[in-house]
């Protein structure tokens, strides 16, 4: 299985407008982070989890070919905003969208001309359907487990791909969900920043729960420009931990 990273950081991206910060005017590519999605992808079936405003532009750098399943993890804008940009892929049928119940909710009531029953022509056809954590359900050749995670005060999903975890957005997580992820090979979490947040987990508080996961290799994700250079960060992380980056593709 592949797994591209489509962008890597926070909702404002890097650089942020209006920053004038080291991080925002760097000359590394790796320093320029659209917000937060991953593509999933074997010689079967194509996944993509989370859809956010910067799609569009993500996505043109991949191989066009059919959506087998978007996976979403939480509601916001920054994760949900390039929902209707899979018009694209609408010529291949509806695109299966898989969320909980309330985040269907909220898309229903943000892009109803959607799924109206009188749609007019170019409007993207999305088939929600609503998932639980804990309970696996299959895509091709691909077994996903939803992963219940804490986003502040709000309950979100992440994902297991067969030996692969993604979770983003997390501050913590319940003790059901550590013991989900045993046995994972490559596990992708949420490192906002080295300083505390309210709703997400720092660099250190990463570092600590991929310590207990104990997968073979952890890539961060989900950063803001206040976690500092790419270059520099990079140098004080364990040998089993990376930066992940824009367009870093893993096999």
């Amino acid at each position: 299985m592949k797994i591209r990273f489509l962008g890597t950081g926070t909702s404002t991206g890097i650089p942020q407008i209006g920053c004038q910060c080291s991080v925002c005017k760097s000359c590394d590519s790796r320093d320029n982070r659209l917000r937060s999605s991953a593509y999933f992808s074997t010689y079967k079936t194509k996944i993509l989890i989370d859809c956010g405003p910067d799609f569009r532009q993500q996505i043109l750098k991949v191989p066009f070919a059919p959506l087998d399943a978007v996976l979403l993890t939480h509601e916001h804008y920054d994760h949900v905003g390039g929902l209707d940009d899979l018009r694209s892929y609408s010529r291949f049928g509806k695109v299966q969208v898989y969320a909980e119940d309330y985040v269907c909710d909220r898309i229903y009531t943000r892009i109803p001309y959607c799924f109206a029953e009188k749609r007019y022509e170019g409007v993207p056809r999305i088939e929600l359907n609503g998932i639980e954590p804990g309970k696996n359900f299959t895509i091709g050749d691909i077994t996903i487990t939803p992963l219940r995670v804490i986003h502040g005060r709000l309950p979100i999903l992440g994902y297991k791909l067969n030996d692969v975890a993604y979770i983003t957005d997390m501050l913590y997580a319940p003790e059901e969900t550590y013991n989900l992820l045993k046995g994972v090979r490559v596990l992708i979490i949420n490192a906002l920043r080295e300083e505390k947040h309210i709703s997400h987990q720092t660099l250190q508080e990463a570092l600590v729960f991929s310590e207990r996961v104990k997968a073979k290799k952890t890539y961060l994700i989900h950063m803001s420009h206040d976690m500092g250079l790419h270059l520099e960060v990079e140098k004080k992380l364990p040998s089993n931990v990376f930066l992940a980056y824009d367009n870093l593709e893993l096999i």
